[in-house]
């Protein structure tokens, strides 16, 4: 449907059923709030992992799948939540999302074991996954086309990278101040007043324009990276020839093939295979991958390490981490200046090799670290690199679009980032405790040894991104074709991981 009679259903269904449209700044503020909850409790959960595992006996590995349940619900259903939008109304979709995210945030504040908890990610980020797209599109059939809706985007992108930044800090207050449970608890007065609030003011839209919903391909995929993710964190403890190891990996694989022959059959595909085609959607679309399969690590074992081997408080770990926040916005809001001058290319392997650089300066880490060289600095240079890489590389991706695709494009590089976020993290983890329990083998002590593990977990990390300047180097085509308007809506997720950021047309 085009977007004049979008808009004109958007004025038919709007207004609450009066007739009379809200204020756009109401209808802006309302989808702002929603992402702000969605990106905030990627990042919230992270300052609050040691007492989760302290309190519900939760093993180092299954502390992994308190971010991976959230990310890979996200990552897998997060097309489909776009086309469930389209076709059942944006308003509708927001709703359901926000209803559910909230449900399950009340359900994880309550949990009394670690599968509890787990189940009410995973919930979680399935209501995050239909929430999440429909806020953008909410925002820009809000606001008519022009300065307007420019700023408008400007304040989504702001508000969700501002949840970002927010949640380490907001994370370590809730826990030292009540406990670890008011991480989850906190969405839930948030999330009952923001819904009744859209119910009674969010106008409704949709595409109606005859698709159907790929649920088998959302459910296959998402199945075929859990499975994956699982088997990776079991070889520290079974190893690569276990039976335990072996069946999840294959299980994986197949479904993840099978994912594709689906995508290349089905008339509405999840992701259409085609669009891969294009050498910039694909190239973006793999540094993306392994860019995020580093940098979506950095808070877990930041945090992790702040905590378990220096002994900050929660809050204090919370405060640590502010600057690399920070600079996460400085290099998404540094790309757009630097992009013209250099080339998108040339700025996303300049990003990719800063936080490379913070990548292996973290790596040099000891058990008795210096907060300003030991966290700080390079954790600042690991978030700018961040920055830098992500605008470029979405800006390419979409200059490789059809005009009617570059709402899905958009959606496939965030996905992307997600999804290599999650297997990286797997990777890392056992990476880290397989080092870890090497060094402790060795007598080493537990301060000692933990550190061992997360040097080697960002000694990798920092590989795994100058692999990505190489591959961005021979495969990423040297510009992007103008499209202010789709850059403008491809801004990147906050590297806090994962929780990335959907879009739609």
């Amino acid at each position: 449907m085009s977007r004049a009679a979008d808009v004109s259903r958007i004025s038919r269904l709007s207004g609450g059923g009066k007739g009379v449209a809200p204020p756009a700044w109401l209808i802006v503020a309302l989808a702002c709030a929603g992402q702000f909850l969605v990106v905030l409790d990627v990042s919230v959960v992270n300052v609050a992992l040691p007492s989760m595992r302290t309190d519900l006996g939760m093993s180092a590995s299954g502390l992994q799948w308190v971010v991976n349940a959230y990310a890979i619900a996200f990552a897998g259903f997060m097309l489909l939540g776009g086309r469930a939008g389209d076709l059942y109304g944006r308003k509708r979709m927001f709703l359901v999302g926000l209803a559910l995210f909230t449900l399950a945030s009340l359900c994880g504040g309550l949990a009394q074991d670690g599968w509890q908890l787990l189940l009410a990610r995973a919930v979680q980020g399935l209501g995050a996954a239909v929430l999440a797209p429909s806020t953008l599109t909410i925002v820009t059939s809000a606001v008519p086309e022009g300065a307007a809706r420019a700023r408008a985007i400007a304040t989504w992108t702001a508000v969700g990278a501002g949840g970002g930044a927010a949640g380490g800090l907001v994370g370590g207050v809730l826990v030292d101040t009540l406990s670890w449970r008011w991480v989850l608890l906190i969405n839930v007065p948030v999330g009952a007043v923001v819904l009744a609030s859209s119910l009674r003011w969010l106008p409704e839209s949709r595409a109606g324009d005859g698709r159907r919903l790929d649920l088998p391909g959302a459910v296959l995929v998402t199945a075929g990276l859990g499975a994956l993710a699982y088997g990776i964190s079991q070889t520290e403890a079974r190893g690569w020839t276990a039976a335990a190891t072996l069946a999840p990996l294959a299980a994986g694989l197949a479904l993840v093939s099978l994912f594709l022959v689906v995508e290349a059959r089905t008339a509405a595909p999840l992701m259409p295979l085609g669009l891969f085609r294009s050498r910039a959607v694909s190239s973006a679309n793999a540094a993306m991958f392994l860019s995020g399969s580093a940098m979506f690590c950095m808070w877990f074992f930041m945090t992790l390490y702040a905590q378990n081997v220096l002994g900050y408080s929660p809050l204090e770990a919370g405060l640590a981490l502010v600057p690399s926040s920070l600079a996460v916005l400085v290099g998404s809001k540094s790309a757009p200046r630097f992009m013209p001058v250099l080339g998108a290319r040339n700025v996303a392997v300049l990003g990719t090799l800063v936080a490379a650089v913070g990548f292996g300066w973290q790596s040099l880490m000891t058990a008795r670290g210096d907060y300003l060289t030991e966290i700080m600095l390079p954790g600042i240079l690991m978030m700018l690199g961040a920055g830098l890489t992500a605008t470029p590389l979405a800006a390419l991706a979409t200059s490789g679009a059809a005009p009617g695709e570059a709402g899905l494009v958009s959606g496939l590089i965030n996905t992307s980032r997600t999804m290599g976020g999650s297997l990286g993290l797997a990777v890392m983890s056992t990476i880290a405790a397989a080092r870890a329990a090497q060094a402790a083998g060795g007598g080493g002590s537990a301060p000692e040894a933990l550190t061992e593990g997360y040097a080697l977990a960002f000694r990798t990390g920092a590989g795994v991104l100058l692999g990505g300047v190489v591959l961005m180097v021979l495969w990423l085509p040297w510009r992007a074709a103008p499209a202010p308007a789709v850059a403008a809506t491809a801004a990147p997720v906050p590297a806090e991981g994962a929780a990335s950021r959907s879009f739609e047309k």
